[in-house]
Parts: structure tokens; sequence; C-alpha cells
């Protein structure tokens, strides 16, 4: 696999988790495919598809605390116009009280070559241990 193609799915990935922190919404969709398909824990179980239930999320005001968001242990396997990245994602941030919380989720995400860049097909989130 070829080293060039590792880090730029690493760093689209850190990039919609930027975004996903942040609540930039521009950014997310341009990132991701319209079909974008998704099992998380806030879809209770569901394959979620498309990015309506997605934006619901971010147009929630008043959720704006800092957060940091740092990926763990990553692993990149390229499969034709296809990439699959898991990892163990890390975000931080501060409770109500101000004390800083640390939570994790391991994810995995498949981005599909589009053109001359790459969309997000699908997620699996699931909280982690």
């Amino acid at each position: 696999m070829s080293d060039a193609i590792q880090a730029e799915i690493l760093a689209l990935t850190q990039r919609l988790l930027d975004a996903i922190a942040a609540r930039d919404w521009p950014t997310y969709e341009q990132l991701c495919d319209p079909s974008l398909t998704c099992f998380e824990p806030e879809a209770r179980g569901q394959l979620v598809e498309g990015l309506p239930f997605h934006r619901f999320y971010f147009d929630r005001q008043g959720l704006s605390a800092p957060r940091n968001t740092t990926i763990c242990s990553p692993h990149v396997r390229i499969i034709g116009d296809a990439a699959i990245v898991s990892y163990v994602r890390l975000t931080q941030s501060a409770n109500a009280a101000g004390d800083f919380v640390t939570s994790a989720t391991e994810e995995t995400r498949a981005w599909r070559r589009h053109g001359t860049g790459w969309r997000l097909v699908h997620l699996h989130r699931s909280i982690g241990s």
C-alpha cells in the first residue's frame, strides 16, 4: 500500500473529525457521500442512510464546548478505489461542572475514491470499553 494514500486517508479522517467537533457542516457535507450509511450508538441499532440524520446534530445550538479529537492506533486498508480506516477515537471536552472528560469510541470508516478525491460512504462507531 502506498504510504502517501495511507497518509491522505488519515488526514481526511482527521479533517472529518475536526469538522464534527467544530460543528462545521459545510466541510462535513463536502467530505461525505450524500448516500452515506452508518451504524452508530445514536441510531439505536438501525442502519441510517443519508445525511439528514447527521445534520440534526450539527444544527443543535448550545452544544459548542471546545473538543479535541485524537485518532489512536489507526489501521488503513486500500481495496481498489476504496479505503477502510479503523481506529479508536479519543474525544476530550469539559462537562457542565468544568471537569475535563475523555470519551473513547471504536470507529471504522469506509472511503471511496470519487473523481480526484475521496468521499466517506460508510461508518460504524461503537462506544469504547
